[in-house]
C-alpha cells in the first residue's frame, strides 16, 4: 500500500546533524515505496534554511519535496489587526497565557487552535505575539490569583524574554505548509513528527484543519531535552520566572501533541516513561528501538572468542554525566584482584567545556591512584589506564577496540539510547553498565547491570566476569543475538512500515475535496484509489509508453 507521509523536523533531516538526522535518512530510503513530504524547521541561528535541502547526499526520489523554514528568520507580513481582529487575538492569546500560567486551567488547547485559525485567515501573528497587547496579557496572567508561584513576579524584561521565545516556538502557526492543493499538508496520508515540541505544530494544524492522522517518534522526549537545556541557567531571580514560563508552555504543548496523535512511539523504554509522565496515554505508547548499522562490527561479533581477560574498554562522548570518576576507582579495585588488568578509555568525542575539564580531571586521577607505572599508552604496555581517541588520524577503530575488551563497561548516567552499549552487543562482549536512562531495556538480559555510582559494585561485576570465560562467552552471544533482532536499521525500518498501515487502518476516512457535489460537498467514491499514484511511478510509466510506442514505430508494427 502507498502512503504518502509528511515527514516534521526539527534541526535533524534533512540537515543530517546527530542521530536523529541520520535515522530519518534511513527511514526515507527504506521506504522506497511510499513518498515522503519533508517539513523541516532548523533551529540554527544563523543558518541559511536552503542549506537543508542538499541533506546527507541528496534527498532520494522518494522525497519529493523538502520545505524549511527556520524560527530565527525575521517573520514579519507586514500585516497588521484592526480593531475586531485585536479583540480576537486578544481571547485566543489570553486563554493560551491562562493555560501557560495556571496549572490548573484547561484553555491551552483553545487558545493554541484559537491563534491557529486567526493566523490562516489574517495572518499578522508573529507581530501580534510581539506587540504590547501581548504583553499586557502575559503581564495579567502571571498576576492571577491562580498563577505558578514561580511566575508571579515575572519583571517586564521576563515578559519580553519569555514574549520573543514563545513567538519563534509559534512561528509554524504562520507557515504555508498547509494549503495550496497538492502542494500542502492537506495532500499527506498522515503527518510524522519527530518530536512533541515545535515541529508538530504543523501536524495539529493539518489534523484540525484537513483531518489528517498525526504519528509522534521521539528518540529523545523534547520535554525533558527542554529541561536539561535549562538546568545549567543562571539561577538568579531575573532568569526563574522566564525558565519557569518556558517549561510550562512545552509542557502543555507536549500534553496536547500526545492527546491529538494517533500513535506515540519512543526508542527506548526509558523515553516512553518520560511520554508518559508527561501526559500521553499509555495505550497509545509503542516502543520501537532506532536501527545502528552493524556491518562493521560483523567480523568481530562472528568471532568465537570472549576477548582478552585483562582489558577493558570503554567508548563514549567524555563529559560528566559519564561517571568515568567512578569506572577508576572501580578499576583501581579490580587492580587489587588482577595486577595485569588494563583500562582503556576511548572518546569519540569530547564535550566543549566541561568535557575537556573532566578528561583533564580523569587524567590527574589515574595518575594519582597508579603512581606505580610510568605514564605511558596502552600500547607500550605503561600506565595501565589509556586514553585514546577514536575520531583523530590513526586512531584505533571501533571493531579493533571492542575486539580487545574482555568486558565493556558503562558506568555513566547519560540519558538516551546507549549506542556504545549497543555496539558492544553486535560484537558479541559482555558488558557491566550502570541501571540509568535506556540501559536495562536495551540490555535485556544479556549483561550485568549494577546501582548508579558505586565503584564497589561496579569491580565486583567486573571481577566477575573476567574470571569465567564462559560465562562471558554465554553472555556475549546472547548480547549479539538481541542486537541483531532489535537494533538493525532493517526491523526499523519495517517497524514503521506496519505503524503507518496501523495509523492509517485505525483513522477515518477523509474526503477528497476536489470532487464535490452541486450543493458544494464532497462526493463519496467519485475519485478511485487507482488515481493516487507516486509521481514517480506515473513519470516511468510515460516514459514506458513512450519507450514502447518509439520501438513499434521502429518495427513498422502497432501491437
Amino acid at each position: 500500500m502507498f502512503v504518502r507521509i509528511g515527514l516534521l523536523t526539527y534541526g535533524g533531516y534533512p540537515y543530517a546533524t546527530g542521530e536523529c538526522g541520520l535515522w530519518c535518512d534511513r527511514l526515507v530510503r527504506g521506504l522506497a515505496d511510499h513518498e515522503f513530504d519533508v517539513y523541516a524547521l532548523d533551529d540554527t541561528p544563523g543558518r541559511d534554511p536552503r542549506r537543508g535541502q542538499r541533506g546527507l547526499d541528496g534527498p532520494p526520489p522518494q522525497a519529493r519535496r523538502v520545505r524549511t523554514a527556520s524560527p530565527w528568520a525575521p517573520a514579519d507580513d507586514g500585516r497588521r489587526y484592526g480593531r475586531r481582529d485585536r479583540r480576537r487575538f486578544a481571547g485566543h492569546f489570553g486563554q493560551l497565557a491562562l493555560g501557560v500560567c495556571d496549572e490548573r486551567a484547561d484553555s491551552f488547547s483553545a487558545g493554541l487552535h484559537g491563534l491557529a485559525e486567526l493566523a490562516a485567515d489574517r495572518g499578522g501573528l508573529c507581530a501580534a505575539l510581539r506587540s504590547e497587547t501581548a504583553l499586557r496579557i502575559l503581564e495579567a496572567a502571571c498576576r492571577a490569583p491562580g498563577a505558578r508561584r514561580s511566575v508571579r513576579d515575572a519583571s517586564v524584561s521576563d515578559l519580553v524574554a519569555f514574549a520573543d521565545a514563545l513567538e519563534r516556538a509559534l512561528r509554524p502557526l504562520s507557515l504555508d505548509w498547509y494549503g495550496g492543493g497538492d502542494a500542502g499538508l492537506s495532500a499527506v496520508d498522515l503527518c510524522h513528527a519527530t518530536t512533541a515540541g515545535p515541529a508538530a505544530l504543523p501536524g495539529l494544524l493539518a489534523k484540525r484543519f484537513f483531518g489528517v492522522p498525526l504519528l509522534v517518534s521521539e528518540h529523545d522526549v523534547h520535554l525533558r531535552t527542554h529541561y536539561l537545556a535549562n538546568d545549567g541557567a543562571r539561577e538568579d531571580a531575573a532568569r526563574t520566572p522566564v525558565r519557569a514560563l518556558l517549561a510550562a508552555f512545552h509542557g502543555r504543548l507536549a500534553a496536547e501533541v500526545y492527546r491529538a496523535a494517533q500513535l506515540v512511539t519512543s526508542g527506548d523504554a526509558h523515553a516512553r516513561r518520560w511520554q508518559e509522565r508527561s501526559g500521553a496515554d499509555r495505550a497509545k505508547l509503542r516502543t520501537i528501538h532506532p536501527g545502528m548499522a552493524a556491518d562493521r562490527f560483523a567480523g568481530v561479533g562472528e568471532r568465537d572468542d570472549a576477548g582478552d581477560p585483562d582489558t577493558l574498554v570503554w567508548v563514549g562522548a567524555i563529559g560528566p554525566d559519564q561517571d568515568l570518576v567512578s569506572l577508576l576507582h572501580a578499576f583501581a579495585r579490580v587492580r587489587e584482584q588482577r595486577p595485569a588488568a588494563r583500562l582503556r578509555l576511548v572518546a569519540t568525542e569530547v564535550a566543549a567545556g566541561a568535557g575537556a575539564a573532566c578528561l583533564a580531571h580523569c587524567r590527574a586521577l589515574a595518575a594519582r591512584l597508579f603512581p606505580d607505572r610510568a605514564q605511558g599508552a596502552y600500547e607500550t604496555g605503561g600506565n595501565p589506564v589509556s586514553f585514546e581517541d577514536a575520531g583523530g588520524p590513526g586512531a584505533p577503530g571501533l571493531p579493533g577496540v571492542y575486539a580487545s575488551a574482555g568486558v565493556v563497561v558503562l558506568p555513566g548516567s547519560a540519558e538516551g539510547f546507549p549506542v556504545s552499549l549497543a555496539e558492544a552487543m553486535f560484537c558479541g562482549r559482555a558488558t557491566v553498565s550502570t541501571e540509568a536512562g535506556a540501559v536495562v531495556g536495551v540490555v535485556g538480559g544479556t549483561g550485568l547491570v549494577v546501582p548508579p555510582r558505586n565503584p564497589e559494585a561496579l569491580a565486583h561485576a567486573i571481577l566477575g566476569l573476567l574470571a569465567d570465560n564462559g560465562r562471558r562467552r554465554r553472555l556475549g552471544a546472547a548480547a549479539r543475538s538481541r542486537a541483531l533482532e532489535l537494533f538493525t536499521p532493517e526491523q526499523n525500518v519495517a517497524a514503521f512500515r506496519e505503524v503507518y498501515l496501523d495509523v492509517l487502518s485505525h483513522s477515518p476516512g477523509r474526503p477528497t475535496a476536489a470532487v464535490v457535489g452541486a450543493g458544494g460537498a464532497p462526493l463519496p467514491f467519485a475519485a478511485a484509489a487507482e488515481a493516487h499514484v507516486p509521481v514517480r511511478w506515473a513519470e516511468e510509466a510515460g516514459r514506458c509508453v513512450v519507450g514502447a510506442g518509439a520501438a513499434a514505430g521502429a518495427g513498422g508494427r502497432d501491437v
